[in-house]
């Protein structure tokens, strides 16, 4: 008898098929128990390893050993005329038989049922208390409460290029995705600066989907040599690690726009999303004048002056390529505002030139909410023009009512106008979106300062300087913050560290000339007083008010804001009904003159219909 036959008499074959099924379906019922009990992560895979290292012994034992009536007996000491591995074949047969049937009602349950198990109800809590409440149980109830099924966080794509060199065209693919899919109104889709912020971090996927509140995560690669890409994607749901979909793409460049609309194709299908429209696709541009626009896109980010020139320059390469390509225009619009404001730049002249890209954006596609929305900041920061802001970010709404940029500038207008409540709204929506993005977190907790509610502000103060010790304008709301708690040692330390780090020294006198009369050293606040009004009063006179109003010194205040006129500060002008400060002395007729001079008085506001609803 041949060996081979010999393997069929023993039934090697049948007891291998019998342990790969019985195996399958042993991994089925463990990866549902660990659902249900408090084991490890890691607890599935050891299942695995376990079997995995007992087939061969398995394989070796049914070699060894026959089934008798008697019991387990080694094959040699049978004789062939007695043996019955026939008849133990056939009970195999059944016994698979039966494992089979098992196993393919497990799979078509499992597809039958909702993706995700139930949980248990959350009890319910008034919205406008559990909106703001600091309680507890609402903090809890929301820190645990399960995160929206068809909810993703897409996490920057790893740079696998030959040379590590193409580190922005791999993070521009990840968020030209992740604005893709945002596009999806049935979507949930983490913002960008929360999903960028794991970036390098040796961060496990459910802890980041934990702090991010998504119940999937997408990751990937990118390679890419000359005009060749291979990108590699996959889906993982994120409460047990189970990869849904992956998928590895080698094309040429001209191709990665379908590639993009591939993956979200994939990811709809995957988290079995039902839409009320097509699933949006990338509009189409030349490779070259694309790659362009990411690298211009990385430059501007790094937010120093030199970066920002070089930002310009390489979007003028892009659009020289296309001149049609609009988020290139939109990018340089972008370049000019912050030079501007960053006063790297003449201001007319960077918002000028800004205004112009935004507008030429908007000639190339005149459905771009990003363009509308660049010219509706211009207008508000810079004009003045709070009628064309409006009108400006109406319309960006209309086409992108979830967009970030689009809601955070709609909500610094509604703060401009006076609406504080329905800007706390806004910025509480976006700060939730992206909750490890301390810009947002810092503008809600200004609002919440704004509207002299300490306690909440207090509370996403202390989140960005978590986040971020070193940014700068959270000095500006904790030193406020500490002068309305009585602390005003801690307010002037505040910014005279803020006076440090940004090197401009204006903000330490300001402190030095509000708070050191309160400390009992009245003529050192005046010596700080009287420098910042020798050497800022033309560019300080906003802030040299606050120091009177600090002071409680009414006449002085209203004269040094009166100044503002005269210097043609209006920047300044956006704080006129937003700044707490300044709405308590709002019935003085002066100050009723220089609202109005900037547009913003009672009935100039009332003229201007503007209302933002929270997106759901």
């Amino acid at each position: 008898m041949s060996f081979f036959e010999e393997l069929k008499r023993r039934n090697v074959a049948k007891v291998a098929v019998l342990y790969v099924v019985a195996s399958w379906l042993l991994l089925q019922i463990a990866d549902v128990l660990s659902s249900l009990l408090p084991v490890p992560d890691w607890a599935g895979a050891l299942v695995f390893m376990l079997l995995l290292l007992g087939f061969v012994p398995a394989l070796l034992f049914s070699w060894v050993y026959e089934l008798t009536p008697e019991g387990l007996k080694r094959e040699k000491e049978i004789d062939r005329d007695q043996s019955i591995t026939s008849r133990t074949g056939r009970k195999i047969n059944v016994l698979i038989i039966v494992l089979l049937i098992a196993a393919i009602s497990t799979v078509a349950l499992d597809r039958l049922l909702p993706e995700s198990a139930p949980v248990a109800e959350v009890p319910a809590v008034d919205e406008s208390v559990a909106a703001d409440s600091q309680d507890p149980a609402v903090l809890a109830a929301e820190k645990f409460a399960p995160a929206p099924d068809r909810s993703i966080a897409v996490l920057p794509f790893a740079d696998m290029s030959p040379d590590n060199d193409q580190e922005y065209f791999s993070d521009g693919l990840s968020e030209e995705l992740l604005n893709l899919l945002a596009k999806i109104p049935e979507l949930q889709v983490a913002a960008r600066t929360s999903s960028f912020a794991f970036k390098d971090q040796n961060v496990e996927i459910p802890e980041i989907a934990e702090r991010l509140k998504v119940a999937h995560v997408l990751e990937g690669s990118v390679r890419k040599a000359g005009n060749q890409v291979r990108i590699t994607t996959q889906l993982i749901k994120a409460d047990d690690g189970y990869h849904l979909w992956s998928e590895t793409y080698d094309r040429d460049l001209d191709d990665v726009f379908a590639i993009q609309d591939e993956i979200a194709v994939a990811v709809v299908d995957q988290l079995k999303v039902t839409l009320l429209g097509a699933v949006p696709t990338v509009k189409e541009v030349d490779p070259e004048a694309y790659t362009l626009f990411l690298q211009a896109r990385q430059l501007g980010r790094q937010g120093s002056a030199d970066s920002m020139m070089k930002a310009l320059s390489v979007y003028e390469q892009s659009l020289a390529i296309d001149p049609d390509y609009a988020p290139a225009w939109n990018g340089m619009g972008s370049a000019f505002t912050n030079l501007a404001s960053f006063e790297v730049i003449e201001q007319d002249e960077g918002y000028a030139k800004s205004k112009a890209a935004f507008e030429q954006a908007l000639r190339v596609d005149p459905d771009n909410a990003r363009a509308r929305a660049g010219l509706g900041w211009n207008a508000t920061d810079y004009a003045g023009d709070y009628v064309a802001a409006a009108r400006y970010y109406r319309e960006a709404l209309d086409l992108d009512p979830q967009g970030v940029g689009v809601l955070n500038g709609a909500a610094v207008l509604l703060q401009t106008l006076g609406k504080i409540d329905e800007g706390i709204a806004i910025h509480r929506y976006l700060a939730e979106r992206d909750p490890l993005n301390e810009t947002a977190l810092n503008n809600l907790a200004s609002a919440y300062m704004d509207a002299g509610r300490f306690e909440e502000a207090q509370v996403y103060a202390d989140r960005v300087r978590e986040l971020s010790p070193d940014m700068l304008t959270g000095h500006i709301i904790q030193a406020v913050l500490a002068w309305y708690r009585d602390d005003i040692e801690a307010y002037v330390a505040e910014l005279e560290e803020l006076a440090e780090k940004s090197g401009v020294p204006a903000w330490a006198l300001l402190g030095q000339a509000a708070g050191y009369p309160r400390l009992g050293r009245q003529e050192e606040g005046d010596t700080a007083l009287n420098e910042i009004k020798d050497q800022y009063a033309a560019t300080w006179s906003y802030g040299i008010a606050y120091v009177y109003a600090m002071r409680g010194d009414k006449e002085q205040c209203i004269e040094w804001l009166q100044k503002l006129i005269e210097n043609d500060d209006r920047d300044s002008y956006t704080n006129f009904r937003s700044d707490l400060w300044m709405r308590e002395i709002s019935d003085d007729p002066r100050v009723q003159a220089l609202l109005e001079h900037a547009g913003l008085s009672d009935a100039q506001v009332a003229a201007i219909d503007f209302h933002v609803d929270v997106p759901e």
